[in-house]
């Protein structure tokens, strides 16, 4: 049975999309829960009106993405820790630590969760760090670790 999902459904599909379930799926767990709706040629007329509608936004605020990843590849945020003699961290630098610190430069929030640290930061000196932004766009943040 085809059915457009309403809401995020996890390993069955994304909002505003057509998927092919079961009928007893569609039946017993999506309409009842108002999760999906039954794909009649005037709900596939309107889900078609919501696509375009999300794609012209999602081109417009990749615009806004695109100049947030040249603002990020731009900029060094510097990190003040404690460290010991031969440059190792008390502790480490964290993309929380990093998302606070760009912040502060850039003037508007990063999450943190968009940093793509395999691995804390344990040493003192100059790291490069991922970091993605949106789907095909990311940036190489510049990130010094001096001591204090």
């Amino acid at each position: 049975m085809k059915a457009i999902l309403f809401k995020d459904v996890v390993n069955v599909g994304d909002a505003d999309t057509l998927v092919n379930v079961s009928n007893g799926f569609a039946r017993n767990y999506l309409f009842p829960n108002k999760l999906a709706g039954p794909a009649t040629p005037k709900a596939l007329a309107e889900l078609g009106k919501r696509q375009a509608e999300k794609q012209k936004e999602l081109e417009a605020r990749r615009s806004e993405f695109e100049a947030l990843a040249k603002q990020l590849s731009e900029i060094e945020v510097i990190i003040q820790a404690d460290a010991g003699e031969e440059g190792k961290l008390f502790g480490s630098v964290t993309s929380q630590d990093i998302a606070i610190e760009a912040a502060k430069l850039i003037g508007s929030e990063l999450d943190k969760k968009k940093i793509q640290l395999s691995e804390p930061i344990k040493y003192i000196g100059a790291h490069t760090v991922p970091v993605k932004i949106f789907k095909g766009i990311s940036a190489e943040l510049k990130v010094k670790v001096v001591a204090k």
